[in-house]
């Protein structure tokens, strides 16, 4: 698919972003392509917002763009996302069906010599950004909501959500949804060699497994 281009920033102050022209996720996307509430901004090539069916029933949450999705303005495309395409396809879900988004919507990052490395957004760049967030969420109007990493988790379930002690397990969401968190697929990439890295996926697997079998109440 060919890159995106980066959408033309609006001319609104630091500390602030553009208001949504309507409830559409349309208008919050083109809203968000301005947002300068952190300094996350300035450095980053363009938000990269979410994608997938405006109505999709599952909604899934990563941490921030990488260097890939910061390029090409789509998440979930770079090594991560081939991890999570290949865990889609080996249990039968079609990634088309979800809508894919970051709870960050800009890629943090420090220069190594012509590298960007990733960095963690600290939680005030995580407090600017989540009204993103929540608009998507309160616009798909998912069933289910499926939480990569710590961050994601946080998000969504809250502060004192623990993600390895409670990886893998649903967890009631207002509006009668549900939910659960897994590691980022990066973890698995940052496993160290071949066994570790099988095993690490394979949790990654069986967490998402549970997508197969969701509680009734998000039916």
């Amino acid at each position: 698919m060919a890159t995106r281009k980066p959408p033309r920033r609006r001319a609104v102050p630091e500390g602030t972003a553009p208001e949504p022209v309507d409830d559409s996720l349309a208008a919050l996307r083109d809203a968000a392509a301005g947002c300068k509430r952190c300094p996350l901004w300035k450095p980053a090539t363009q938000v990269v917002f979410g994608e997938g069916p405006a109505r999709a029933r599952i909604l899934v949450v990563g941490e921030q763009p990488g260097d890939a999705e910061d390029l090409e303005g789509r998440p979930f495309v770079g090594p991560s996302g081939r991890q999570f395409d290949r865990a889609l396809e080996e249990l039968g879900i079609e990634r088309s069906r979800l809508y894919v988004t970051n709870a960050v919507k800009h890629f943090k990052f420090e220069r190594r010599g012509k590298v960007r490395l990733h960095k963690s957004p600290n939680p005030s760049e995580q407090r600017a950004c989540r009204l993103w967030l929540e608009g998507e969420l309160a616009r798909v109007r998912p069933r289910i909501v499926v939480c990569l990493g710590a961050i994601a988790a946080r998000n969504v379930f809250g502060t004192t959500f623990r993600l390895m002690r409670q990886r893998g397990t649903w967890q009631p969401l207002p509006g009668g949804r549900a939910g659960f968190a897994t590691p980022h697929p990066s973890a698995v990439l940052r496993q160290r060699d071949t066994t570790s890295r099988e095993a690490a996926y394979r949790g990654f697997v069986g967490d998402l497994a549970l997508l197969l079998e969701p509680p009734e109440e998000a039916l």
